[in-house]
C-alpha cells in the first residue's frame, strides 16, 4: 500500500519559481492538447493508451510546439490520459448504478455490467445514452504542475544540513535546484504543484515504512458512528476527535466574517471602477482581494482537520481488530436545502477524509474495516429497535423511557447492522424503513396482554425497575 507524502520549498529563490511556473504553463498546454483530443470516445474510450500518443506526436511533429523537453511531456501526457481514465471510470460507477435500477434480470445484467467493463458500451443503445448522459467531455484547468520521473532527478545535502532537489529545466543539462524544508529526500515519481510562490513535492512511499503501520491493532469488535462535534463516536460510548466540531465551527465563523469584509471591498473596488477611478480599484484587488494568504489558511484548516481525523481512527483501530462502519462512500440527498452557514458547518468534504483515514488506518495496521448499511441507525433505539426521536445529541425512545447519547446509540446499531440477514449494504432506505417497522409490528403482536390491576402492576415493576434514570448515562 501506498501513501502520499508532501514536502515544501524552503525560500525559494523568485527566479527559479518564475522558471518552474514558466515550464509548468507549457506543459498545461500539453494536457490540454490531451484532453482536446484524447478525452472522448475514439480517444481513452476506445482502449487508447499513452503511448499510442506518444508515437502519434512523435511521428506528426506535436511535441515540436510545446518547447519542453522530451521527459517532461511524455510523463504529463501519461498523467493526463490516465486523469480522463479515471474520469470514464467515475461515469461507470453511474452508469452501473443506473443499470441496477433499470433491470432486476441477473443475465442482462450481467451482460450490461461485461460490455461496461470491456468498453463495448457504444454498440448498446441503453449504455451508449446513459455514457453520454454521465461521461461529460472535460477540460484541463491544471497548469502548475511538473511530473518528474524518478530518474530524471536527484537530491543532494550541502554543507549545513540542507536538502536540495534537482529537476530538469526547460533547456537540455540544465536543472533547477531547489531547497526544500526536510531532511527526508522524496522517492518515486514526483509531483511539483506550485502555489503562491512556494513548491510542494508530491511523492509516495510504502505505507509499511511508517511508523504508525508498527502498532499493532487491538482486539475487540466495535462499531463507529460519524459525528460532527466528534470524528467519530464508538460502541463503547468513548468519543474520538473531540476537537473537530471546535475546529470546524470555528472556521465556519471566520469565512462568514472573512468573506462578507471581502464582499465590502470588492463592491468598494467595482464602484470606483465605474466612477472611472481604476487605479483605487487594481489597489485594492491587488493588496486586499488576492488569493495566496486565503489559500494557505485553507490548507492550513484542512490540515489539522485530517490531523484530527486520522488521530481519532487510530485511538478506535488501539482498540478494534474488526471496525463496523458506516459506508461513507455513498451520496445522501436531503430534501431540505441547508444555508451557506450550515453547510459550511457541516463541511462534506469531511466525510471523505473519514471514509479514506478508516479505509487506510485498517489496512496498514492489519485491522479489518466492515462497510454496513446505516440507514435509520441513528433514528431507531438500539434496545427495543423502534423508532425514536432525535434533538441534536439526544436520542428519545419513548417505549423504552431512555433518553441515549444520539452518537453512542447510532454506533450500536452500526455494531448491530454486521450480523443483520435482512439488510444488506446496498438495501434501499425505503426497504431498510420497511424491514424495521415489520419487525416492530411483529414485536408488538407478541407482548402479553396488559393487566391494570394493582398485583400485576406491582410485579411487572419489580421485574421491570424504572428505566427512565438510564437516560442521564
Amino acid at each position: 500500500m501506498k501513501v502520499t507524502r508532501i514536502a515544501y520549498s524552503a525560500r525559494l529563490n523568485p527566479g527559479k519559481y518564475g522558471a518552474l511556473l514558466e515550464q509548468a504553463r507549457r506543459l498545461g498546454r500539453v494536457r490540454s492538447e490531451v484532453w482536446q483530443r484524447y478525452g472522448s470516445i475514439a480517444g481513452v474510450g476506445s482502449g487508447l493508451t499513452d503511448r499510442q500518443v506518444r508515437d502519434r506526436w512523435l511521428a506528426d511533429g506535436t511535441h515540436a510546439v510545446f518547447g519542453v523537453l522530451a521527459n517532461a511531456w511524455k510523463e504529463t501526457v501519461r498523467d493526463a490520459m490516465a486523469d480522463i481514465a479515471a474520469n470514464l471510470a467515475a461515469a461507470k460507477v453511474d452508469v452501473r448504478r443506473t443499470i441496477n435500477r433499470r433491470t432486476t434480470d441477473p443475465a442482462e445484467r450481467k451482460r450490461m455490467f461485461t460490455a461496461l467493463k470491456a468498453d463495448n458500451w457504444a454498440s448498446d443503445p441503453f449504455l451508449a445514452r446513459q455514457m453520454r448522459k454521465h461521461w461529460k467531455r472535460g477540460r484541463n484547468r491544471t497548469h502548475d504542475q511538473i511530473v518528474v520521473r524518478a530518474d530524471k532527478y536527484h537530491t543532494a545535502v550541502d554543507g549545513r544540513g540542507r536538502l536540495w532537489l534537482a529537476i530538469p529545466g526547460l533547456e537540455p543539462r540544465k536543472m533547477v535546484r531547489i531547497p526544500l524544508s526536510t531532511t527526508v529526500a522524496p522517492t518515486g515519481t514526483l509531483r511539483l504543484i506550485l502555489r503562491g510562490g512556494r513548491v510542494e513535492v508530491h511523492y509516495q512511499i510504502d505505507a509499511s515504512q511508517m511508523r504508525s503501520s508498527q502498532r499493532a491493532c487491538g482486539e475487540a469488535t466495535i462499531g463507529v458512528d460519524k459525528g460532527y462535534t466528534e470524528a467519530l463516536t464508538d460502541s463503547d460510548g468513548q468519543p474520538h476527535g473531540a476537537e473537530l466540531g471546535v475546529l470546524l465551527s470555528s472556521e465556519s465563523d471566520r469565512l462568514k466574517e472573512r468573506n462578507r469584509r471581502r464582499a465590502k471591498l470588492r463592491s468598494i473596488a467595482n464602484n470606483a471602477a465605474l466612477r472611472g477611478d481604476h487605479a483605487k480599484a487594481h489597489r485594492i484587488k491587488v493588496n486586499n482581494l488576492g488569493t495566496v494568504k486565503r489559500d494557505r489558511k485553507a490548507a492550513r484548516h484542512r490540515a489539522r482537520v485530517r490531523t484530527e481525523i486520522f488521530t481519532a481512527v487510530h485511538e478506535v483501530v488501539d482498540k478494534a481488530a474488526t471496525v463496523i462502519a458506516e459506508d461513507l462512500t455513498k451520496r445522501f440527498t436531503g430534501r431540505k436545502k441547508l444555508g451557506q452557514n450550515i453547510n459550511r458547518r457541516l463541511a462534506a468534504w469531511t466525510k471523505g477524509v473519514t471514509a479514506e483515514a478508516l479505509k487506510s488506518v485498517s489496512e496498514r495496521r492489519g485491522s479489518a474495516l466492515v462497510p454496513v448499511n446505516a440507514a435509520y441507525t441513528s433514528q431507531t433505539c438500539h434496545r427495543c429497535a423502534r423508532f425514536g426521536r432525535r434533538s441534536g445529541d439526544r436520542f428519545h425512545c419513548t417505549p423504552c423511557g431512555v433518553v441515549w447519547q444520539a452518537d453512542v446509540n447510532a454506533a450500536i446499531n452500526i455494531l448491530h447492522r454486521a450480523g443483520d440477514p435482512d439488510i444488506a449494504l446496498h438495501t434501499p432506505h425505503h426497504k431498510v424503513k420497511q424491514i424495521l417497522q415489520d419487525r416492530t409490528d411483529r414485536h408488538r403482536t407478541r407482548l402479553p396482554v396488559q393487566d391494570s390491576s394493582p398485583a400485576t402492576t406491582a410485579v411487572r415493576r419489580a421485574k421491570h425497575p424504572n428505566r427512565s434514570a438510564m437516560g442521564n448515562k
